[in-house]
């Protein structure tokens, strides 16, 4: 019902606010991801051999991914030929789009979870995707976003504080993916420059200092101006804000522009990007839904030292995942883009 309330309110947002047809068509069409839970769930009550077969599809696009995003970065180009315009990047299959480590660390919990769901952690399959699970977060350290990179430890730290038999697990698997990262970085320390020197370099504007500007930058120079911008958009629509999918068109006004690097098709956080683009209204079922995941999480911590296990150790996993998306302090994508809203639904 909660869903329906929103998808109404995005068509009605649409309809009546900086009426443009991309916004209607985002809004209009955002019932499929509704769809989409109604069918998931009815494929797993009446095929118990779903969770299986979602479990080695899996395991397959991570088994394929591994052994191309290995390829790219010692070879230079994948085993399609395909090679990277960007040596601290690495995109395998996804090309121009480079969201491999994002890919792997939004749905790493899943298939972390589903993993544990459905083998003894002492079967001699699960050692072997142990050996998966180490080398998928050491590529989304390889493929240099930043952004995945902490999304992973965020969701491992999850699974540490809260699971029941899983922290020596994680912690195993953890400090292994970070012993290759490092002998990795030894070789090739491009990866290693990305994630760690040039992230500190741009949040204290190191290069802005060179050219005689100061301040501190919230990510970076540019993530800064996309967030003042849609502040400013939110000061001056405050109950609708500008229209699902309208930063772009608004971040170029005088009104709201902080410079030349304000404009983007999104302002690159969530929270941000509701509050601009769907107002205070929009911004409230974000909020209820964060204070509704955390009022469990807080529900779960405080059974454990009743000794009672509130959720179970695949249940902490999927919520890992939840975590990522809820999470409100990252650089994150369009919250609107396809491919995203489909693994978060799916979690």
């Amino acid at each position: 019902y909660i869903f329906l309330i929103f998808w109404i309110y995005l068509i009605i947002n649409s309809l009546i606010n900086n009426f443009n047809l991309d916004s209607l068509k985002i809004s209009l069409f955002y019932f499929r991801y509704g769809v989409f839970v109604v069918a998931i769930a009815n494929l797993l009550l009446f095929d118990n051999k779903f969770i299986k077969y979602l479990f080695y599809c899996i395991l397959f696009c991570f088994t394929a991914l591994i052994l191309d995003g290995f390829i790219e970065y010692f070879a230079g180009e994948n085993i399609l030929g395909w090679s990277n315009n960007e040596s601290s990047r690495i995109a395998s299959f996804f090309g121009e789009e480079k969201i491999l480590g994002s890919y792997l660390s939004r749905l790493w919990p899943i298939f972390f979870g589903i993993s544990i769901f459905l083998f003894k952690q002492k079967e001699k399959l699960f050692y072997l995707i142990v050996v998966i699970f180490i080398l998928s977060e050491a590529l989304i350290f390889l493929s240099g976003d930043r952004a995945a990179f902490f999304n992973i430890n965020l969701s491992a730290i999850f699974v540490i504080l809260f699971s029941k038999k899983l922290l020596k697990l994680r912690v195993i698997t953890l400090f292994a993916s970070i012993f290759l990262i490092i002998i990795i970085s030894f070789i090739n320390p491009t990866a290693k420059e990305r994630i760690f020197d040039q992230t500190i370099k741009q949040m204290i504007g190191a290069e802005e200092r060179s050219h005689g500007e100061t301040g501190i930058f919230i990510f970076t120079k540019t993530h800064t101006h996309h967030y003042i911008t849609a502040y400013k958009m939110y000061l001056d629509n405050k109950l609708l804000g500008v229209g699902v999918k309208n930063f772009r068109i608004f971040c170029s006004n005088e009104k709201y522009e902080v410079s030349n690097l304000s404009c983007s098709t999104h302002p690159h956080n969530t929270y941000i990007q509701i509050l601009s683009e769907t107002g205070v209204i929009g911004f409230l079922f974000l909020l209820l839904t964060l204070i509704y995941f955390c009022k469990y999480i807080l529900k779960h911590l405080l059974l454990r030292f009743k000794g009672i296990q509130l959720f179970s150790d695949f249940e902490i996993c999927i919520l890992s995942g939840i975590a990522i998306y809820l999470w409100p302090i990252i650089p994150t994508g369009n919250i609107f883009s396809n491919w995203l809203n489909i693994i978060m639904i799916l979690n």
